[in-house]
């Protein structure tokens, strides 16, 4: 019998490029990438708000070392009716550094809406490139962020930026 590959630890998976799966996971959770996000990234259901906003927040961060896999992974997971086009995710953004989750409102397993308030630190290049040999700029973007569950699954509806 063919092992699905859905179900192989993320750092297995053939042609897609995980950090280890006993490294530290980029949503800043303190448990190993395996026993965080990777779960989430490879078609596991997230059981809460928050845990699709962190799941979210380590394929961004990941982004850059498998555009199509950790883009598709945000396309699913946006609700369709605020969802961008496929291509928008895959572009280089900025290197994400630390997520904090400052708050949650509801979106628990009981729930079907629920917020989450977050502050994500990031470099970026001044023009926008990814080169390393250019000085880069640190931000953060604090967003109140909309979550909705259909069908057993939580999606990413929208968020207010300050």
């Amino acid at each position: 019998m063919t092992q699905n590959p859905r179900s192989q630890p993320a750092a297995a998976r053939p042609g897609h490029k995980h950090p280890d799966a006993e490294q530290r996971c980029p949503c800043g959770s303190g448990d190993t990438y395996a026993a965080c996000c990777a779960r989430f990234l490879l078609g596991a259901p997230a059981p809460t708000a928050e845990a699709l906003m962190r799941s979210r927040y380590s394929a961004n961060a990941l982004l850059s070392r498998d555009p199509a896999f950790f883009a598709g992974y945000l396309h699913r997971t946006w609700a369709a009716e605020t969802r961008p086009a496929l291509s928008d995710l895959t572009a280089p953004g900025p290197h994400w550094r630390r997520l904090n989750i400052l708050g949650t409102t509801a979106g628990g397993p009981f729930h079907d809406t629920g917020t989450v308030e977050f502050v994500a630190a990031y470099q970026d290049a001044p023009d926008g490139g990814t080169s390393s040999d250019q000085p880069r700029t640190r931000g953060r973007l604090h967003e109140l962020s909309r979550f909705r569950r259909e069908s057993g699954q939580w999606l990413y509806v929208d968020g207010d930026v300050s």
